[in-house]
């Protein structure tokens, strides 16, 4: 590569790092430009699969992901009022052995402070808010709102659900209101209710809503995620601060384990759940989208930031395989991320449906289903999910240069 192209990332999320740290290891100028005066994240849990763990490994970075994570035993999934356990899955072990890579939980703000710790300061500038996004034929301008600009190769909109960048790209556009309302906590180990097992990932499920809790931080503390239809609350922020009572009030007539478990939680935050239209492109000019800036998706197949690490090691891959020709570099990248990534919008909206059904014989009928597939079936996932686990990221990076080899 004769002309080492400049790349700046808008947003130091988890994606825009990602993206940041896979260009670092190919030894590719990058600068990430994030709006906050420091890095940092929601105080919140997520889910890291095996497609994402095997999407670490090949960043060098998954013995520091294990090493702050947390690997239940067995995925639960229970009722609603009387606990009935409807599915019980081996996870830790089985899910390394069936698709090569562990199924863990993480805090957010643990993940990035890995991603962070593995970048030099310098690639990183604080404070920087992205107002706009001009792109060019062979370049891509970011204005910033201090009223500074940069000139770069390409420009990477890591900007989250609220992106700029996409907004710069392709007009502004209403987000779907999905009509549900969520909750989120965390309880320290030590405050949990002792009389009920908490080291399962566990999912119940009910009439109108569902809720999932499983550790973080190696058993420290158990994230609680709450979801429930309703169009009373509309606002999209992760920072609102709600009262416990009416999480319990939600709740009231959910099984009796799980309202103590609510009573043992001192904070809690709500927020109402957008996504949006799956894109046709990403990319105009110079300029491209990736993480929840192309594809914002519900959580019901936690796949939202196991998504945007993919697609960050997949695009500076392709950026190393296309040499000079960031065009080419641009559309490998979409033809490889687009269709697995829509699968997975749209196979998160139906998970919410799935969830939340109303009629008692329609969820017998979905857990009876679950129960036979737990039993029979070659996925051995509850929701079907194997060809996203199976998914790895370095394997699929190498078939465009293979098959071009074959022409």
């Amino acid at each position: 590569m004769t002309h080492r192209p400049q790349i700046a990332v808008i947003g130091g999320g988890i994606g825009g790092l990602a993206l940041a740290l896979a260009l670092r290891r190919r030894d590719i100028d990058v600068t990430v430009y994030e709006q906050s005066p420091s890095l940092s994240e929601i105080g919140a849990g997520l889910n890291l699969t095996p497609n994402a763990m095997k999407a670490l490994r090949a960043l060098g970075i998954e013995h520091e992901a294990l090493a702050i994570a947390f690997e239940s035993e067995f995925a639960v999934l229970r009722s609603w009022k009387n606990g009935r356990i409807i599915s019980r899955q081996p996870r830790r072990h089985a899910f390394s052995a069936r698709f090569g890579g562990a199924y863990c939980s993480v805090h957010r703000a643990d993940l990035l402070d890995i991603l962070a710790r593995a970048l030099p300061a310098s690639a990183i500038k604080l404070d920087t808010k992205c107002i706009a996004v001009e792109p060019g034929e062979r370049s891509a301008v970011a204005r910033f709102a201090d009223g500074s600009a940069i000139e770069a190769d390409l420009v990477v909109g890591a900007d989250g659900i609220h992106s700029v960048v996409r907004t710069s790209l392709f007009g502004p556009e209403a987000p779907r209101f999905t009509g549900c309302v969520c909750w989120r906590g965390l309880v320290p180990a030590d405050s949990l209710p002792r009389d009920w097992n908490f080291n399962d990932s566990t999912a119940w499920m009910g009439p109108y809503g569902h809720v999932v809790h499983y550790f973080v931080r190696r058993g420290a503390l158990l994230n609680i995620v709450a979801h429930y239809d309703s169009d009373a609350w509309t606002e999209e922020s992760w920072t609102r601060r709600a009262e416990r009572q009416e999480l319990m009030e939600t709740y009231r007539g959910w099984n009796e384990a799980l309202l103590r478990l609510f009573a043992a939680g001192d904070q809690y935050y709500k927020w109402a759940l957008y996504d949006r239209e799956p894109l046709a492109r990403w990319s105009k000019g110079r300029a491209t989208l990736m993480g929840d800036s192309a594809h914002a998706m519900l959580p019901y197949l936690a796949q939202g930031a196991c998504m945007a690490i993919e697609d960050g090691y997949v695009l500076a891959a392709a950026i190393a395989n296309a040499a000079e020709d960031l065009s080419a570099a641009l559309a490998q990248y979409e033809a490889l991320r687009i269709p697995r990534t829509r699968r997975t919008v749209l196979g998160s909206r139906f998970r919410a449906k799935e969830n939340h059904l109303a009629s008692p014989w329609k969820r017998l009928l979905r857990d009876v289903k679950i129960g036979l597939r737990d039993r029979f079936s070659s996925d051995q996932t509850a929701f079907r999910a194997a060809w996203l686990y199976d998914y790895d990221v370095a394997q699929e990076q190498r078939l465009p240069a293979r098959a071009a080899a074959a022409e």
